[in-house]
């Protein structure tokens, strides 16, 4: 038959991850389109052989759900990986978030206005459980 997919006659090599969110994105991409292609694969050669009413060749079969299976299982560890890449980046985003409203705000008081919002904050962070310097 058609094998379009990729077969790994032995045990699959290790995932290489990429290096960056956007490589990550676009492997997922590209693994997301090669999964819906076994899966039309899959599909239209099951209706060509029920329309022929020929049997199931099962190495075949067994061959295509692997590659599918080692495809999703990527898509799954690349996914993962994205998500660190989204964890390291969302703190600097909040720090200079943090950043930039402290210069909002130091700029519309004046220096008692901003002392007092200092000592606020310090309160308020103390009263949570937070140590502040």
């Amino acid at each position: 038959m058609h094998e379009h997919f990729t077969l790994h006659q032995a045990a699959p090599e290790p995932v290489h991850l990429p290096d960056s969110a956007q490589s990550c994105r676009e492997r997922m991409a590209a693994l997301q389109g090669e999964i819906a292609s076994i899966r039309i694969q899959i599909a239209t050669t099951d209706i060509r052989r029920q329309s022929e009413k020929k049997t199931l060749d099962a190495a075949w079969f067994h061959r295509a759900k692997t590659a599918l299976r080692l495809k999703q299982q990527e898509l799954a560890q690349v996914a993962a990986h994205l998500a660190t890449f989204d964890k390291r980046a969302a703190p600097k985003h909040r720090d200079a978030f943090k950043d930039t409203l402290i210069e909002v705000v130091r700029e519309n008081c004046n220096d008692q206005e901003w002392a007092g919002l200092v000592q606020r904050a310090r309160d308020l962070h103390a009263s949570q459980g937070g140590n502040h310097g």
